[in-house]
């Protein structure tokens, strides 16, 4: 039998794992690794952790799987998207990457903002110009690190640093580059006039191809090291977040995808870049030829849950290890004996302030409307509450560029909840469907590695016979008024906090 494997390195772990041809993982590996925080701005990490973890987690997903290395037929390789690295001629890091959530560039990104930001979303699709984005991490490298600069032979993205390894070959995919402010989406070629704010030419980056094209064949050095055959055929597989929408069989207009993970994304087929007039959607390349995304991202997903898990459910915590269940299932559980809409306790999720549609830095979380009354199971379900409410901000926002939503298709560890995905579908009025395959961005990179190899004629064709979904969820019909009355208060508290969070806080002097 002939196998596919995907491998997605993320912002905190990296995945591996072996499909069949009918979509069915027969072995996985996975690491996680912890970011370095040297200053509050800051977010770093060691990149010899992608490429030492992309070795091991193949190696475990080959022993669980038990396939021989010659059965694979082509390996297909996502990543997170802006995380920047700098290499020399070989190859080999000349300073720590300088991951997507580090915001040390804030003064590079403000410049770049006055030169590019008027056109910056038509050439683009990002909305606004924020230190998040790879053309600000290597202006900030360019001004801080001048010896650096100079050295670098080539700025990489994490995929492009792994397939490089992998293959020898400095080379991207405009689904990974599609958010380095560097990339023109609607030409698919570096934008000139990026480059040249930040001081660029097009050698210094790696060379364009298409999402699922093939880089290269394996070498000889990195199949020993990962336990594969020398020649595979390595496949570009964009962004985490587009390889997803492919492995959500996300290939059409009615469908979005949803992923609520650390963060909560959205996917949605369109065929045009300019749909939305006031550029607050940001836009992606899609793996369909001559198709993008609107993806909305919101930076605060499932970490509220996390957050609440690990700040204020210690006994729950304690009572799931000696009970063996997962802590979070007594959590959903507490939380589903509250009714909808919490007995008038709103949430507003912004732990790391609000990203898509609000833009706002300043934002944070805020617990309001709360009593006497209001119990622990009140507050968990808040947070459920408060992250289907920006689910539903967003649809609204894509709602209103003229596309007709028909299903919900959910992905992440919160598609693991019936609660949350019920939740999800009273208060965006549509059905969620769960999927087979919940990690859909490893599923997205061996569709894009079958199509690559000739292993399917296109990608309906894969997701025809990889995609599978779960259980399907209808909205409850006698939830909708409370739902849509608490949605409103939640988008009021937010427009009506948020001055007050711009204000500066007095710290005492230390």
């Amino acid at each position: 039998m002939s196998f596919l494997l995907g491998l997605d390195i993320g912002t905190t772990s990296v995945k591996a794992a072996i499909f069949d041809l009918a979509g069915k993982c027969l072995g996985m590996g996975s690491q996680d690794y912890r970011l370095a925080t040297p200053a509050p701005d800051r977010v770093e990490l060691d990149p010899e952790h992608y490429w030492t973890s992309a070795c091991r987690v193949v190696n475990e997903a080959m022993a669980e799987a038990g396939t021989a290395p010659d059965s694979i037929l082509a390996v297909g390789v996502s990543s997170q998207g802006e995380t920047t690295l700098s290499v020399d001629q070989a190859g080999k890091p000349l300073y720590p990457a300088l991951v997507w959530l580090d915001h040390r560039a804030l003064e590079e990104a403000r410049t770049l903002d006055r030169i590019l930001g008027e056109e910056a979303y038509a050439y683009t699709g990002i909305p606004t110009i924020d230190p998040t984005w790879t053309a600000c991490k290597i202006a900030w490298i360019r001004d801080h690190e001048p010896d650096v600069f100079r050295r670098t032979h080539r700025f990489l993205l994490v995929q492009n640093f792994i397939i490089q390894r992998m293959t020898g070959a400095f080379v991207t995919d405009g689904g990974v580059a599609c958010t380095s402010l560097l990339l023109d989406i609607n030409t698919h070629t570096w934008w000139d006039r990026a480059l040249e704010a930040v001081g660029l030419s097009p050698d210094q980056l790696p060379d364009l191809k298409h999402i699922g094209e093939v880089a290269g064949p394996l070498t000889r050095e990195a199949a020993e090291a990962m336990g594969l055959s020398p020649g595979l055929p390595v496949v570009l597989a964009g962004m985490d977040q587009i390889a997803g929408a492919v492995g959500a069989g996300n290939l059409s207009p009615e469908i979005i995808s949803e992923s609520t993970g650390g963060a909560l994304t959205l996917h949605v087929t369109v065929d045009r870049p300019d749909l939305d007039p006031e550029g607050r959607i940001p836009v992606y390349l899609h793996a369909l030829p001559g198709k993008y995304l609107f993806d909305p991202v919101c930076e605060t997903g499932g970490m509220a849950l996390k957050w609440f898990r690990d700040v204020f459910c210690q006994s729950e915590m304690a009572r799931a290890r000696e009970i063996n269940q997962d802590a979070y299932d007594l959590i959903t559980a507490m939380a589903d004996r509250i009714a909808p809409g919490c007995d008038g306790l709103v949430m507003l999720p912004h732990l790391t302030g609000a990203f898509s549609p609000e833009y706002e830095p300043a934002a944070r979380g805020v617990f309001a409307g709360f009593t006497l009354a209001h119990e622990k199971g009140h507050f968990a379900r808040a947070v459920l509450e408060a992250v289907a409410f920006m689910l539903r901000r967003n649809i609204d926002l894509v709602r209103g560029s003229g596309v007709q939503l028909q299903e919900i298709r959910s992905t992440g560890g919160g598609a693991r909840s019936p609660l949350w995905r019920q939740i999800k579908s009273d208060v965006c009025q549509l059905p969620v469907a769960s999927l087979q395959v919940e990690d859909t961005a490893l599923l997205g990179d061996v569709m894009l590695a079958g199509m690559a190899v000739g292993a399917f004629e296109n990608l309906h064709e894969a997701a025809d016979a990889m995609v599978s979904l779960g259980e399907r969820i209808h909205p409850n019909p006698d939830n909708r008024d409370v739902y849509d009355a608490a949605f409103n208060r939640y988008v009021r508290l937010f427009d009506a906090i948020v001055p007050v969070l711009r204000e500066p806080i007095e710290k005492k002097p230390t």
